[in-house]
Parts: structure tokens; sequence; C-alpha cells
């Protein structure tokens, strides 16, 4: 579940900037509408599925995850593209200690960044972080390892991201590296001051 998020907001950065999807056509109408589909499936079953997963139980809800994660997904970026958050990912690979994590753990905080990048409405970058923290993805960069967020080391990964071949080309604006390290910091920044709200709200508790 990781992953799968991206299908929708990678989608909607391709339809705008009428970039070409990764079998060199471009976005259709029903390859977006599945992405959203995607993403609003994740929405809305994700916790229930997580649980039943953990649980070895099979449920409508881990049903329609499954389908979401391979189906609607997998032909949502293939009919509409990939953007910045599968290239954050690709520039996550660049530091060492992301290693050891999955793809969807670096996707799901490359779409937390390209939330950043692409100045989403602080609404939605709400809705996916707490998505991210009710499934347990990571919505830090100590999450995926990630301790030296010093601006030379994320460098290392905005660069990598920015490569002229990589996919973070299709979002609209500016893309430039140092761009891309403020919006990992930002990201990061967030995510770790949810964090420390939810533990004084569980204290106060």
């Amino acid at each position: 579940m990781g992953d799968a998020p991206a299908s929708w907001f990678e989608a909607r950065s391709c339809e705008r900037t009428h970039a070409a999807n990764e079998c060199g056509g471009y976005s259709t109408m029903a390859g977006l509408a599945i992405a959203k589909l995607c993403y609003e499936t994740l929405l809305r079953y994700g916790a229930a599925a997580k649980i039943a997963g953990e649980q070895h139980i099979v449920t409508p809800a881990l049903q329609h995850i499954i389908e979401a994660n391979i189906l609607l997904s997998g032909i949502g970026f293939e009919s509409a593209g990939l953007a910045a958050a599968h290239a954050l990912h690709n520039g996550l690979t660049a530091l060492a200690e992301t290693h050891a994590f999955y793809h969807g753990e670096k996707v799901a905080f490359g779409v937390l960044a390209g939330l950043q990048l692409t100045d989403a409405a602080p609404e939605e970058v709400a809705t996916v972080f707490s998505f991210c923290e009710e499934i347990g993805l990571p919505t830090t960069l100590a999450d995926i390892g990630v301790r030296n967020t010093s601006r030379e080391n994320l460098m290392k990964a905005a660069e990598k991201a920015c490569a002229p071949a990589e996919a973070i080309h299709h979002e609209a604006g500016l893309i430039s590296p140092e761009n891309v390290v403020q919006a990992m910091r930002a990201a990061d920044a967030i995510g770790r001051h949810r964090k420390r709200g939810a533990e004084r709200a569980g204290l106060a508790s």
C-alpha cells in the first residue's frame, strides 16, 4: 500500500503536463479514473485490509486492497505515467541507508515529498499523512533509515531524482535538485511534527 497511492498523484501530474506514459503514449480518461479509484480504495479500505492481513483473514476489504495494489495501480501508472514519487524513490537509492527498505516504503515517502514539491493543498497533505500513519508507512526520513538530513547528504538523492531521464520532469513548475531537497526536508519536518503531536496526545490521555 506504499506504492499504490503514487498512481493517482503521478497520473494527475502527467495529465496536467501532458507527459507521456511508460509506453510512450498519453493518459486516457479511463487510466486517470482508474488511478483515482485506486487512491480512493486505499483510503476507504486500507486500514481494515491491513488488520485482516495481519490476522490471516480474507475479507472484502482485503480483496479490495489486493485489487487496488495490483490491478488498479498497475493500469493507472501504465496508462497515465510516472512523476515525482517514483523519481524520488530512485533518488533515495543513492543513500545506502535506504537499501534495507522496500520499494513501496520509499515511494510512500516520495509521495509525501512530492506533495510538498507540487504545492498540494494542506488538506490533501494531511489526508495522505494520516493514511500513511494509520497503515504504518514511513512519514519521515528516519523511517527509511536516513538519519543524516543535511543538505549535502540529501543532495545526493535529489541529484539522482532529477537526472534528465527521470519522471520527476513530468511535474509542472521548476524542478531542480535544490527544490527536491527542500521538499524532502519539508515532508520530513511535517512527519516529525505529527509524530511529536501524537506522542503528546498519548501522554495526555
